[in-house]
């Protein structure tokens, strides 16, 4: 097995072990772990895929890598205390 294809399947257990946590209730889907976990096994696909280049694969899965990095941008800047006068 190449170290592509290991890469590969990290991402896509990473991907299903947040979503079986999604489903089964024991992971909050706008938490940290669950769009991390995604953002990170959307990626490691992501590289596999420049060896095996798939268009719609990428197309797939860099949408899946920007919409869980959106979501984590949201939860860092939702975090952050209000700028006011002090």
């Amino acid at each position: 097995m190449a170290w592509t294809d290991v890469v590969g399947v990290a991402g896509v257990l990473l991907i299903l072990v947040a979503y079986a946590g999604a489903a089964l209730g024991k992971l909050d889907v706008k938490g940290v772990p669950s769009l991390g976990a995604n953002f990170l096994g959307a990626s490691l696909i992501l590289l596999s895929l420049t060896v095996d280049f798939n268009l719609s694969a990428v197309l797939m899965e860099g949408s899946w890598a920007l919409v869980s990095l959106a979501g984590l941008a949201r939860l860092l800047l939702i975090r952050r205390p209000p700028a006011g006068p002090r």
